[in-house]
């Protein structure tokens, strides 16, 4: 798969998609937007693939939107057509990444800002490398919040400390980020690709209907009450019960051996 500015990799059943403009710190500027959102979708539809891993090429992660592009717009007198294009892709891409029927790993590698961090946010999990950083920048550009992050920072670290990193635009770094739960690991630059990719060969190694069903009921259930909840488990374990992935479970662990997963 080529893209301008993604490079798209797939091995070992586990897409890796690197966004890829490292001289702008891969700040969602060119085509950046649009490949990333048909890069996800693409990953998403592939039954090859069980796993997502998105990160950055060179020292950054992603510094958010492309803010000298903006001012040249601007100056243009384009801004606005420019973000009525902006903000349906925009959407999209962070539905997608919600949407998408298998684990989406953010391997953190550098600065993650504005947009960039809540590119990480939108992902299912965060590992980062101790030279990541993390900011909610908008207000430091008189700018709003936007791709998800009023939505997803409550949800990670409490109102409270949404708000004061939101209304500050501060940027924390990496053990920060780890103790107020934003990353689960933090590792050595050189071990972050390691570290992320023997996660995510463990979840594509596991079986894709249960958890592409547990994805699902994982977001589901924070909206609802516990009632929906358990109903929403029920449902998706009658599904599984009458997966080949389930008798497989079961004959291995009868038999004493790991299973072998098919997403049957």
């Amino acid at each position: 798969m080529d893209y301008k500015c993604l490079i798209y990799e797939v091995e070992e059943n586990i897409a890796t998609l690197t966004m890829n403009r490292p001289e702008r710190l891969n700040a969602l500027g060119d085509t950046l937007r649009t490949d990333l959102h048909d890069a996800i979708t693409t990953a998403s539809h592939d039954p090859d693939v069980r796993a997502i891993i998105l990160t950055g090429a060179g020292r950054g992660f992603c510094s958010g939107g492309d803010v000298k592009a903006m001012n040249e717009a601007k100056q243009r007198n384009e801004h606005a057509p420019i973000m009525d294009k902006i903000a349906p892709s925009r959407d999209l891409t962070v539905l997608a990444m919600r949407d998408a029927p298998k684990p989406v790993i953010a391997a953190v590698n550098g600065p993650a800002a504005g947009a960039g961090m809540n590119i990480a946010l939108a992902c299912d999990i965060r590992i980062a490398s101790s030279a990541a950083r993390f900011g909610e920048t908008f207000v430091r550009r008189g700018l709003h919040v936007d791709w998800g992050g009023t939505y997803f920072l409550p949800r990670i670290v409490g109102m409270a400390k949404a708000c004061e990193l939101i209304f500050t635009g501060d940027v924390i770094d990496a053990q920060e980020a780890l103790a107020m739960g934003i990353v689960s690991q933090v590792v050595d630059p050189e071990d972050l690709m390691d570290t992320v990719n023997a996660l995510a060969r463990k979840m594509a190694a596991g079986p894709p209907i249960a958890i592409r069903l547990a994805k699902r009921a994982l977001y589901h259930n924070q909206e609802c009450d516990l009632r929906a909840a358990l109903e929403y488990e029920t449902y998706a374990q009658n599904i599984c019960r009458e997966t080949e992935d389930a008798r497989e479970g079961i004959r291995a662990f009868v038999e004493k051996r790991l299973p072998s997963f098919e997403g049957q």
